[in-house]
This record gives structure tokens, C-alpha cells and sequence, in this order.
């Protein structure tokens, strides 16, 4: 079995995202896999476990009732409730039109509020890492997300990036809250949103460019030597091969400040043309989709060889 194969024998989510970026589908064929992700395997799985009253797990951020461990204590944030199961609902490409999914998207907007302060779902809170992910969620839906956008606009640091721990008086860009709103800028972006945010998503990304993508800009060393592991989900963490992966999604042409990502990311490919999941972020799962770290991975498979790929343009 060629690691196409493998990729291809796999849960819906997996089948159509290989038969778009990698194997060349006609469009129909690959919205006729697209349409089976709410219905069958991982896509419909996460729907089913939606609260009576909307959303996941009685909570926006958190589970209801979650009480944090102390930090030595921690087995990792729990992922069920309602933003990450979106989030992973985003990755897996369900089709946003499916009439079901509308439906738990709509209860989310109409029922489901931020722990930090009750605020409706799509109007966001405080946190850049929250609200970039909110705001990807918001426009990958239909969901109107303006008022989270303008926010993060007026967040943004004079370095480029953004950071989540502005309430508590960071004065400098995280790599982690940076990508979270990238990529929610650029969902927002490429599904019509009125705001530009072309300007500001620039920035962004130059922040990352002027580092290497996982480099201190001061010092060149590395800054977190977790980043050169790679993990799906991704959750709200940053890793080296999330940022190719939103560089791909940009369809810009490769800049020449990523080859040093581009070169790990080859290296880490197995001989039998596969990669492996490295870094799983702990904590309450509905199901897994991998076999564990150390095995390999179909969702880094994917998104390693079309990473490759296009890093293989000529500007």
C-alpha cells in the first residue's frame, strides 16, 4: 500500500482533503466526499455528542462545572466543549451548508456564552487566541464575526503579532496567539468578510518570516523546541508544520524565510513516505483519531505533503 492509499483508506474528513490537494479530484468528486464528513466517521461522531440545548459539553471554553487542577496536577486542558469541537469540525472540512450542521451552528450562536463573561459565542471575549479562533469558526459557518475582527485589528502589537496575555500587560507578540488569528483573519478573508484585513494579516506573517517560523528574532536560537514536533490537532499550540500548513492555505508563493521549516519538515518524512504524530496536547477527548504518538499520522501525512508540494512553486 503506497502512502497514498493508506491516506485514502481512511475516514471521509481524510478521503476528501487528499483527493482535492493532493490527487488531483474533479470538483464533484471531491464535494460528494466532502458532503459524507457530517454523515459518516469523525464529523458525525462530534455532532452527536451536541448538548440538547446547543453547543458541547455545557460550555463555551471550558466543560461546565470544570474546575482547573493545580499545574502540577494538570493532565492537559479538557477538549469537548463547544470551541474546540468547532475547531476540529473546521479541520475536518465539514461542509458548512449541510443542513444539519447549520443547525448546531446556529444553537451554538443562540445559546452558548463565554465563561469570562457570558458574551454570546460569536461576539467573542478577550483573548486573541480565543478570538482568532472564534473568528475562523464564525466565517468558516456564515456566522457574522465583525465585531471579534475589529477588536483583534486594534490588538494588534507594533511587532506584528498579537498575544492573549494583552489583559495582563504583555507588551510583545506570542507565536501561539499570532497563528490563532492568522488563521482566523484569513478564514474571514477568503469567505467574503467585509473587513480588510489584508494590512494587518501581512504583518502577521511577516512576524513569523522575520523568525524562521520557530526562531528568536534576537538571538536566532530556537524559541521552544516543542514546535519542531508536530501534532494534530493543533488545538490553540503552534507548531512548525501548523505554520507551513497556513502559508500553503494562503496560496501565496513560498518566501525563501521558510526553507529552514521546509527542510525539517522533509526530513521528518519516514521511508515509507509518511509522518508521524509527535506531540499530542493532553486532556478529555470524545475519541481519538490517531494510533498515538510515535505512529504515523494521516492528518500530519496530509498536510506534511501538501506543505511539500507547494513549497515545491516557483514564484
Amino acid at each position: 500500500m503506497t502512502a497514498m492509499d493508506w491516506l485514502l483508506d481512511s475516514d471521509p474528513a481524510i478521503r476528501w482533503q487528499v483527493l482535492r490537494d493532493l490527487a488531483g479530484a474533479s470538483p464533484e468528486v471531491v464535494a460528494a466526499e466532502r458532503a459524507k464528513v457530517a454523515r459518516e466517521g469523525w464529523g458525525a461522531q462530534l455532532l452527536a455528542q451536541r448538548d440538547d440545548g446547543g453547543g458541547w459539553a455545557g460550555g463555551a471554553c471550558f466543560p461546565a462545572n470544570h474546575e482547573p487542577p493545580p499545574d502540577d496536577e494538570s493532565d492537559g486542558q479538557p477538549w469537548v466543549s463547544t470551541l474546540p469541537t468547532l475547531d476540529v469540525l473546521v479541520e475536518l472540512g465539514i461542509d458548512p451548508a449541510d443542513e444539519q450542521v447549520q443547525k448546531a451552528v446556529t444553537d451554538v450562536r443562540d445559546t452558548v456564552r463565554w465563561e469570562h463573561e457570558a458574551q454570546p459565542f460569536f461576539d467573542g471575549e478577550v483573548e486573541a487566541c480565543i478570538n482568532g479562533r472564534t473568528v475562523r469558526i464564525g466565517a468558516y459557518f456564515g456566522q457574522p464575526v465583525d465585531g471579534i475582527v475589529e477588536r483583534l485589528l486594534g490588538e494588534q502589537y507594533a511587532d506584528g503579532g498579537w498575544n492573549c496575555e494583552l489583559e495582563r500587560g504583555a507588551e510583545v507578540s506570542s507565536f501561539a496567539s499570532t497563528i490563532n488569528v492568522l488563521d482566523g483573519l484569513l478564514t474571514y478573508q477568503q469567505t467574503g468578510g467585509a473587513l480588510d484585513v489584508e494590512p494587518a494579516r501581512r504583518r502577521g506573517e511577516e512576524y513569523l518570516l522575520e523568525r524562521g517560523l520557530f526562531r528568536r528574532k534576537s538571538t536566532g536560537a530556537v524559541v521552544d523546541e516543542d514546535w519542531l514536533s508536530f501534532s494534530f490537532p493543533f488545538r490553540w499550540h503552534y507548531d512548525v508544520l501548523r505554520a507551513l500548513d497556513y502559508f500553503r492555505a494562503t496560496a501565496q508563493p513560498p518566501d525563501a524565510r521558510i526553507q529552514e521549516a521546509v527542510d525539517l519538515l522533509r526530513r521528518k518524512r519516514q521511508p515509507d513516505g509518511t509522518w508521524l504524530l509527535e506531540n499530542t496536547h493532553p486532556g478529555l477527548v470524545f475519541f481519538s483519531m490517531e494510533a498515538g504518538d510515535g505512529q504515523p499520522s494521516r492528518w500530519n501525512t496530509l498536510r506534511a505533503t501538501r506543505v511539500l508540494t507547494w513549497a515545491a512553486r516557483k514564484s
